[in-house]
């Protein structure tokens, strides 16, 4: 089954009482059970959910998985995934990371007794030198957030895979399944922040969690169920309904991005371009072999390096709204030193070659003309 054809009707089955197309919310908390012992496949809502178990087969047949899980927030799958350690465990993650997971790794998981690694992955062989036999997890996020390095998936689970047990997790959140699917290249966890594209309206908050080994589903699933970190769900409903048009929106977030991107390229008011779609992007070989599009965000430095001069070119923005978040419909802007990652230290944002006059876009399907003009008015 092809991509589109699953993205409308995977773990969409009709609803046996009426025949209703859409999978309805099943807007409760327990069930009434057979016996003390017996049940209809749901006892508790925590547990179980029909909606929320409709959208977690959707999700595992859209990255090629086996076993879905949804969480309240990303941050919650993150936090799920970080459980399967003890202390003493190494993690080697790549070192210019989202904002929200390095301050989970290092406030609140570095407490706990977990090493954690930060290494330039986008030469997979630079990870050799961290592995060892407390290695238990690598942490991936390709392309990255946010200045779109891309990390060769299938180098990093063949290094990993071969020397010894280590669960390889790539945070698949910028490519959506549309764009690539981790578990094909040898990653055993795939992570969504589900609030961004899959959801793709900017109206739910949710996290997700794909794998193909039972085992590990069991172990997962136990603590999503233990921990609670769970959606509602109206929430779940409405991520269904998003993922239906995933592929449709997709297509046009890449069209606009490598617009947009172009177009910045040949600005002469800008210093560099962070796009994995330009061929000068020193990732692009990679993201084209391992990707079917480019995704559709894109961030950039202006000359001169002026802080000052590019929070005052995001006030003057008209279409690309100053706020955090991405994925939606509509475009938005942000300032990463300040905003999304203003938890990392000046010194690890600089040497992951995150300028503090970095601005980042996640370019909407607006029309391209007036996301062009809107850029041209606000840079001058």
């Amino acid at each position: 089954m092809k991509f589109a054809t699953k993205a409308i009707h995977a773990g969409q089955h009709p609803d046996e009482t009426t025949g209703a197309v859409v999978p309805p919310i099943y807007q409760t908390s327990t069930y009434i059970q057979i016996t003390p012992t017996e049940n209809k496949g749901y006892h508790y809502a925590r547990g179980e959910n029909p909606t929320r178990a409709a959208l977690e087969e959707n999700l595992a047949a859209l990255e090629n998985g086996k076993h879905g899980l949804c969480f309240g927030s990303g941050m919650a799958a993150v936090d799920a995934v970080l459980k399967l350690l003890k202390p003493g465990d190494e993690v080697i993650a790549t070192h210019d990371l989202y904002g929200g997971t390095y301050r989970l790794f290092m406030q609140v998981y570095k407490d706990f007794g977990i090493k954690f690694h930060y290494v330039n992955l986008t030469e997979p062989k630079n990870i050799e030198a961290y592995l060892n036999s407390n290695t238990k997890l690598v942490w991936l996020e390709t392309p990255t957030n946010p200045l779109l390095n891309i990390i060769d998936i299938k180098a990093v689970a063949d290094i990993v895979k071969g020397r010894r047990n280590i669960l390889l997790t790539v945070d698949n959140t910028f490519a959506t399944p549309y764009l690539q699917t981790p578990l094909d290249l040898g990653a055993d966890i795939v992570m969504h922040s589900v609030t961004k594209y899959l959801g793709g309206h900017s109206d739910v908050i949710m996290g997700a969690l794909v794998v193909s080994d039972s085992e590990l589903h069991k172990k997962l699933a136990f603590i999503q169920n233990s921990c609670g970190a769970v959606p509602g769900p109206m929430d779940c409903f409405l991520v269904l309904r998003g993922i239906k048009t995933l592929h449709l929106r997709m297509d046009r977030h890449c069209k606009n991005a490598e617009a947009v991107a172009k177009y910045l390229d040949n600005h002469p008011k800008v210093l560099h371009v962070y796009y994995p779609g330009l061929m000068t992007h020193h990732g692009h070989t990679t993201a084209f072999k391992q990707m079917r599009n480019f995704g559709g965000m894109v961030s950039f430095e202006l000359k001169g390096d002026s802080v000052e001069e590019a929070v005052q070119v995001m006030k003057r923005f008209k279409i690309f709204a100053l706020a955090v978040s991405l994925g939606g419909v509509e475009s938005l802007s942000a300032h990463p030193a300040t905003m999304t990652h203003a938890s990392i230290p000046k010194e690890e944002r600089l040497k992951a070659g995150m300028k503090d006059s970095l601005i980042r876009l996640s370019v909407g399907v607006e029309d391209i003309e007036d996301l062009l003009e809107d850029l041209k008015q606000a840079i001058g």
